[in-house]
């Protein structure tokens, strides 16, 4: 099956007639969720043309009828338009601008000169399948010195699972996770080419069994802002929030910044990290 079918299959397992408003279909049912027919009903749609649509024997469908289903499902808007995304996946690019052996693109001087001009707060550079392509020296500090990693290993998804200090460093790493899967789930449906995502993801499901569950649970998810809780070995406990920026000039590029209100804990616990960081330079890929 597709990934498309597999989405929708998904989440219609998720979800009774109870919780639809259909009221005496919890009877003799051999499999949890809502049959094919009731999504179709819900959705109308044909049987058919759904069937087809969950089993990807269909080329062509209308938004209208996504959205259909999508109120049928209960998506959320994270979830419709990943809907969207593996049912009208773009066309492959006809150029490339990435490193033909790493697949990591370069930052712009503009984007250096304002991630130099960060001194009082961590700021990371990340690129699509959240590799990291830049940092500033407290990004370092709160992290680690990136620098010390193969190009290939600096992402961020691949350390959270795959990196004790990092899988260490949050207090509510669950969450962390499954976030990050849920989010690097979005951009695959976005970027269905791209190879270097398609290995990432292998190598995360080989060697990480939350990983693969999370990642069979088909959870999506597209944040651009939160708050982390960190459980730093210098300055201790370390509640910071985060901004994901998107970079107009790079569109598959953002600026991710950890902020602490002034004066608090945390903005104290920053001013002490930054005082402490022997990392004078900021540095890139």
């Amino acid at each position: 099956m597709s990934e498309l079918g597999d989405f929708l299959k998904a989440k219609r397992a998720a979800l009774t007639p109870h919780d639809v408003g259909l009221s005496g279909g919890d009877r003799l049912r051999r499999v949890p969720g809502l049959r094919r027919e009731e999504v179709a009903m819900l959705a109308d749609v044909g049987v058919d043309h759904y069937t087809r649509l969950e089993q990807g024997r269909t080329t062509g469908v209308s938004d209208a009828v996504l959205a259909a289903i999508g109120r049928a499902l209960r998506l959320t808007d994270d979830e419709q338009a990943y809907l969207q995304a593996l049912a009208k996946p773009p066309a492959r690019p006809r150029f490339r601008s990435e490193s033909r052996s790493t697949g990591l693109p370069g930052i712009d001087a503009a984007t250096g000169a304002l991630l130099d001009s960060l001194t009082t707060a961590p700021a990371l550079v990340l690129g699509r399948r959240m590799d990291i392509l830049a940092w500033n020296p407290l990004a370092a500090a709160l992290f680690l010195d990136f620098a010390r990693l193969p190009a290939d290993q600096r992402n961020l998804v691949r350390l959270v699972f795959l990196d004790p200090h990092i899988r260490g460093l949050y207090a509510h790493w669950e969450a962390v996770a499954v976030d990050a899967v849920a989010r690097l789930r979005m951009v695959a449906a976005t970027y269905p080419h791209d190879k270097h995502l398609t290995a990432l993801i292998g190598e995360l499901s080989v060697h990480d069994d939350d990983f693969r569950r999370w990642w069979s649970s088909h959870t999506v998810k597209a944040t651009d802002q939160g708050r982390k809780v960190f459980d730093h070995p210098v300055t201790g406990p370390l509640e910071l929030d985060w901004q994901a920026l998107r970079i107009n000039a790079r569109p598959d590029q953002t600026l991710v910044v950890y902020t602490a209100p002034l004066g608090s804990p945390a903005d104290q616990a920053l001013r002490f990290l930054r005082s402490w960081t022997s990392v004078s330079e900021p540095s890139t890929a």
